[in-house]
């Protein structure tokens, strides 16, 4: 039975990601009261901004405890692709953020708000400070794991707010330029649905159970005919049991007509899917009886609409 493995969040502990919920609900907190206080909508806005990287982070935490899971009667393969889900949810919340600025700097434009520059600017530094740290406490996770990654970029998405509402609150102190707060936002806004989208997909097929991105079909299905002792081979599947573990089904033919023949051809096949191709978890079936002889005529129809449903 397969387990999850929990390769590249090795590289960051569980209590960084504590920590960076930690201090986002903290800044949170501060933020929404020192608005009350000072009846500055801004701050209550930006705190629940904060707000939404301490949820993001915090899922992130949930998905990747579940993930490590053992495999059950329930889930055989495992709950690793739990961080999958976390990061399909995390991206698409990081979208409508991203349109969701469009949008309002769109309605701001049209009508313009007083804005209180340099109080804008002072609380939009403190903010970036918040978010450099807790980027930094989440980066190396985020290296080898699409769940933290998308963590990691509604942070980035926050820095880079509070980055644009500094530059556009010292344009408007000195040159009452309006339009910045405008341009920078949609600046933003781009930058954050263009890392949505692009990430996304390769989500979408982990989840699916597509061939990994850096395989070629062609190439698995050319590497196992040319084992020795393999006379031919069709119903090929490969697919990623999670993000960072493959796995491999084929019905292969040998060219030995024994039990021991086939027992030699697997190892062999074995020892060259976990060298040239990573993958450590293949099953592999046989038949010895004149039926299989069938496959001979065109194994490669057979396998390739296999891999095509």
């Amino acid at each position: 039975m397969s387990t999850g493995h929990d390769h590249g969040s090795k590289n960051m502990s569980d209590g960084r990601l504590i920590w960076a919920v930690i201090v986002n609900i903290g800044l949170t907190v501060v933020q929404i009261l020192g608005g009350i206080v000072s009846g500055l909508l801004a701050l209550i806005a930006d705190a629940l901004h904060n707000f939404s990287d301490a949820a993001a982070l915090g899922l992130a935490l949930f998905a990747r405890r579940i993930g490590r899971r053992p495999a059950d009667k329930l889930m055989t393969f495992g709950y690793a692709r739990a961080e999958l889900i976390a990061a399909l949810i995390n991206l698409t919340t990081l979208i409508i953020v991203g349109f969701y600025l469009i949008i309002e700097a769109v309605t701001r434009f049209i009508d313009p708000q007083p804005v209180e520059g340099w109080t804008v600017v002072i609380v939009a530094g403190v903010a970036l400070i918040v978010d450099i740290v807790t980027a930094l406490m989440v980066y190396s996770g985020s290296k080898k794991s699409l769940n933290i990654k998308a963590a990691f970029l509604h942070n980035v998405s926050d820095a880079l707010a509070s980055v644009g509402v500094i530059v556009a609150g010292i344009f408007i102190i000195l040159y009452d330029l309006y339009v910045a707060d405008l341009i920078m936002t949609l600046v933003i806004a781009a930058y954050v649905i263009y890392q949505g989208f692009s990430i996304m997909p390769r989500t979408i097929r982990l989840l699916m159970g597509a061939v990994p991105d850096d395989i070629e079909f062609d190439r698995i299905v050319e590497a196992l005919e040319a084992v020795d002792g393999v006379k031919t081979i069709h119903h090929v599947h490969v697919w990623n049991l999670h993000e960072h573990e493959r796995a491999l089904e084929a019905h292969l033919v040998p060219l030995g007509r024994s039990l021991t023949d086939f027992e030699n051809v697997k190892l062999r096949v074995r020892d060259m899917l976990s060298v040239d191709f990573s993958i450590h978890h293949a099953t592999l079936e046989t038949c010895l009886e004149p039926e299989c002889e069938e496959h001979l005529i065109s194994p490669h129809s057979d396998m390739l609409s296999n891999h095509d449903q």
